[in-house]
């Protein structure tokens, strides 16, 4: 099978059983583009990997020194297939290219929830310029907690009076063993979410009950907010044929 490539995936693709999420550290914006540009020869070179790989996707990070991963299997066992038989070479050919890459916090989600605007019939979505990840931990496993915040959220999101211009998306993925959450947000830019935490408050969102109840959600740890700018999507071409 051919390899597509485009920029962004579908985040919501109902046969999607399972998403691994990690962080590159490459160090500068120079590494940042050497390191995109090997990825797309590495699999751009080879077939497609396996029937159970729907998308790989790379974002990079705002900050000049990260790229974020983002991929799409049917479930776990196609991923462990793929690790398997494939992943070696192609991780090989990249870090012949760009070396010293640091490779951490690699995970497995489930979509859970998502917000994104109507669209109007014929009318085409927004586009995001740029994505936000808040990745939140909380103070050991628990599916059921994880789910409980990201509900939280939706119910503060629905019953805000004044959300902040800009916003597009939200994905809302829970890692298998409960541990976090990841919202994949999509934003008109990186300004218009600056300009959303600038705004009066304590981050983005209203200062309403329903927030505080975000903030205030039993088992949080911490979180960590980063921005990133989608550069490549890979795919399989037989997915675009039919």
């Amino acid at each position: 099978m051919s390899v597509r490539l485009s920029t962004l995936p579908d985040v919501t693709r109902p046969d999607v059983g399972s998403v691994t999420i990690s962080t590159w550290r490459v160090g500068t914006p120079e590494r940042q583009r050497a390191a995109v540009e090997a990825i797309v020869r590495a699999w751009r070179s080879r077939e497609w990997p396996a029937a159970g790989l729907f998308s790989y996707t790379v974002l990079t990070g705002n900050d000049g020194r990260t790229l974020l991963h983002y991929t799409q299997w049917r479930d776990r066992a196609a991923y462990r297939a793929f690790v398997a038989t494939g992943r070696d070479e192609r991780i090989a050919e990249i870090d012949a290219a760009v070396p010293g890459i640091e490779r951490v916090g690699l995970r497995p989600y489930t979509l859970y929830r998502d917000e994104r605007p109507a669209t109007a019939p014929g009318g085409e979505p927004p586009v995001p310029g740029c994505f936000v990840t808040v990745d939140v931990e909380f103070e050991g496993p628990d599916p059921a907690r994880a789910r409980g915040w990201v509900d939280t959220v939706r119910h503060a999101i629905e019953t805000d009076p004044d959300l902040p211009p800009g916003g597009i998306s939200a994905y809302f993925h829970v890692s298998t063993d409960g541990t976090r959450v990841l919202n994949l947000a999509g934003w008109e830019s990186e300004q218009a979410h600056a300009d959303a935490l600038a705004a009066p408050g304590r981050g983005v969102g209203s200062d309403t009950e329903q927030w505080r109840a975000v903030r205030d959600h039993p088992g949080v740890k911490g979180s960590t907010v980063s921005r990133w700018t989608p550069a490549i999507s890979l795919s399989s071409g037989a997915d675009a044929a039919g």
